[in-house]
């Protein structure tokens, strides 16, 4: 493994002392206090009143407080840490579940709104548990055995019993994605096995077969050109986990899906958020795993937009990456020593299978105007409704946006998905057709498709549940000769099924107020504005977002409306 044991002490005496510095500041404000509980109270709650995050929360807290206390344990030989490690261990030993309550299947199997304690769940967050116990063994396991004899034990049988038996045993999991529905789980979930069988059960080569017959469900699902469907977010518990996993079992890596990052890339905080994303993600990624996948598949674009996050003199990695995260990124030399630039920032990025164009004014650079546009269908991962939508940014900065997700609930997966707004194609910079908007399904899709030079077209009429949309062709074009991004709707209704039909509205989603260009000359709209009381979006978007709905029925069932967007550079 990469990460050296706590006697190597090489290796420990010489990991990044802001880091060191930074964590024991944070653990010490905890130690002495009470680790979080979770409650059953709060399990339950998913299947009462679809909350899952508050239960989720204290499972995280206790994540990151066992993070901080191994490696500062590894990093100071000091048995004060080693008291909290343990107490950590015991605690997740002690949980009756490690599932996560949205996942487990305990109410469909067994009547229960409480964790089944005979029958354990795998799902993300058992696997979690594992590795971050794997990690712990790894690293401190001659400390542990000499200040607390037994306790790998407890962490082999716990392991064992919720993880490694059921893994074997039953094997109708729906993350391995054996009917070729695979997602981000089959990797994160397989890595984080792979992680606690190498290191708690290396006599075990059955668990490494398993793990390998998984991980080729996802490999077949990954498209050549390296795209993710689930976006930018779901790239680092994806297809991020499942090139490490390559990496643990010696294995070629994949250079495209290692580029995806740096290519949905607006410029500074900024990305390609189409999916369950935020926009604007937190800057807590581990950017040391792109890095280091990067200088394995000699990736210089790559590595450099890993790079250009490394901030000299701050901590290389937070806890809230996670344990094994957090030791890598301690003893990677590499890391610690890299030196921030740009990011590549490519001219123009196509993603032939979804349907993806992203396009700037200069490449290497954010300056100006860039645009994004998705094609693809409404079945895809983490789906949302936005076949045709369309992201301008400026200065690398969305001005016509993507809302994202909020909080994940029990809703968020369940049959009333599309009653969330943010799922809903009136809530993207699509059209909603006589009333009607988009539909879910694999079936409602973009046609037609083609690509230019900054220019993607393509008939989004099939995204609509209605046979009187014959076409409805959307044309997007960056011009960067002239700095002007221009979004060309162009439509063939049936003749209109009579008075009191329900209007045909195209909708811009501002961040902020709408500016003056982008309002209508001469036709009627209106103006919604979206109090955002939720952090994961008022955090990216601050208190609101603003629907502006352009009004276009009166142009008649055949008609085409413009809109325009410059930013030349001498206005800038």
């Amino acid at each position: 493994m990469r990460v050296a044991p706590a006697g190597d002490r090489r290796t420990w005496d010489s990991v990044d002392q802001p880091t060191v510095r930074a964590l024991e500041e944070r653990a010490r404000a905890a130690l002495g206090t009470p680790w979080p509980t979770p409650l059953a109270h709060d399990f339950a709650r998913v299947f009462r009143d679809g909350d899952r995050d508050t239960y989720e929360q204290a499972i995280w807290v206790r994540h990151e407080r066992l993070a901080r206390a191994v490696a500062l344990a590894a990093a100071t030989l000091d048995p004060m840490w080693l008291d909290e490690v343990a107490d950590g261990v015991i605690l997740f030993c002690e949980q009756s579940t490690w599932c996560w309550p949205a996942h487990d299947d305990t109410l469909e199997r067994h009547g229960s709104v409480l964790p089944t304690v005979t029958d354990p769940y795998v799902d993300l967050g058992a696997g979690e548990v594992a590795a971050d116990l794997a990690w712990t063994d790894h690293v401190l396991g001659a400390l542990l055995d000499e200040r607390y004899p037994g306790l790998r034990d407890r962490i082999r049988y716990e392991v064992k019993r919720r993880v490694f038996d059921p893994f074997t045993a039953r094997r109708d999991w729906q993350w391995l994605g054996l009917d070729g529905d695979v997602n981000n789980w089959n990797p994160w979930i397989h890595s984080n096995i792979l992680v606690a069988a190498l290191l708690l059960a290396p006599e075990s080569s059955s668990l490494v077969d398993l793990v390998v017959e998984g991980l080729a469900h996802y490999e077949a699902a990954i498209p050549a050109d390296g795209a993710i469907d689930e976006g930018y977010h779901y790239w680092w518990y994806g297809a991020c986990r499942y090139l490490e996993a390559l990496e643990l079992l010696g294995r070629p890596l994949d250079a495209s899906l290692v580029a995806f990052p740096h290519r949905v890339h607006l410029g500074g905080p900024w990305y390609l958020n189409h999916a369950d994303g935020p926009a604007k993600p937190s800057y807590q990624q581990p950017w040391h795993a792109l890095h280091r996948l990067a200088r394995l598949v000699g990736s210089a674009e790559a590595e450099a937009h890993a790079a250009a996050q490394r901030r000299p003199g701050e901590p290389v990695a937070h806890e809230t990456q996670g344990l094994g995260y957090l030791l890598h990124a301690l003893t990677d030399a590499d890391w610690i020593a890299a030196v921030p630039g740009s990011s590549p920032l490519p001219r123009e990025v196509w993603f032939p299978s979804t349907q993806v164009l992203l396009a700037r004014q200069h490449a290497g650079s954010a300056a100006g105007l860039t645009l994004a546009v998705k094609g693809g269908h409404n079945d895809e991962n983490h789906n949302h409704n936005d076949i045709g939508s369309f992201i301008i940014a400026r200065d690398g900065v969305p001005i016509l946006v993507d809302p994202g997700r909020p909080t994940y609930t029990a809703q968020t997966f369940g049959p009333q998905r599309y009653d969330i707004w943010t799922m809903q194609s009136a809530w993207h910079n699509t059209p909603t057709i006589r009333g009607t908007q988009q539909a879910p399904g694999r079936a409602f899709a973009a046609r037609d498709v083609t690509v230019g030079d900054g220019t993607v077209s393509m008939d989004i009429a099939g995204a609509y549940p209605r046979d009187d949309i014959r076409s409805w062709v959307r044309t997007a074009r960056l011009d960067r000769s002239t700095g002007t991004v221009t979004i060309r709707d162009t439509w063939e209704l049936a003749p209109s099924p009579g008075p009191g039909s329900a209007p045909t509205v195209i909708h811009l989603i501002v961040a902020g107020d709408p500016e003056p260009g982008f309002l209508p000359d001469g036709l009627p709209y209106s103006i919604v504005v979206k109090e955002l009381d939720d952090p994961m979006l008022s955090g990216v978007w601050g208190s609101r977002l603003t629907r502006l709905d352009i009004d276009v029925t009166s142009l008649g069932p055949v008609g085409t409306y413009e809109l325009s967007v410059s930013f030349a550079e001498e206005n800038r």
